[in-house]
């Protein structure tokens, strides 16, 4: 779970603060959160327990912009558990929660709606 949620966070703040996605594939609305629909496949078998079958290289073809935000987000959110991560995907009034009522369960969410929710966030700071 908090790979997941790690995975959509990094997403959110790349379009809150560039206005480019980070990953290709949209983030769904499931019942218990945003989530990367081919991340939760690779990695189900692993159920809550560690993951231990991790990739031994970097991904190609990131920019030194998108690793550096990998990576502070890693710095930030990195410390907090899958639980604790669904709590802050989970509030009201987040991209996860209007696309479930707006749209319904397992429904895509729109990057638009995620870069708004992240802008705003960054807009606080």
């Amino acid at each position: 779970m908090q790979l997941l949620k790690l995975a959509y966070i990094s997403h959110g703040w790349m379009l809150g603060l560039y206005g480019k996605p980070l990953l290709a594939e949209s983030a769904e609305a499931w019942r218990y959160g945003p989530v990367i629909p081919s991340i939760y496949h690779c990695y189900k078998k692993f159920g809550g327990n560690f993951i231990t079958d991790t990739p031994q290289a970097e991904p190609e073809g990131l920019s030194d912009q998108e690793k550096n935000l990998i990576q502070q987000v890693w710095d930030i959110y990195g410390k907090y558990s899958g639980l604790q991560l669904s709590a802050l995907t989970h509030k009201p009034d987040t991209p996860w929660d209007i696309t479930r009522k707006c749209v319904g369960n397992g429904a895509a969410i729109s990057n638009d709606l995620i870069e708004e929710h992240y802008r705003s966030l960054a807009a606080k700071a």
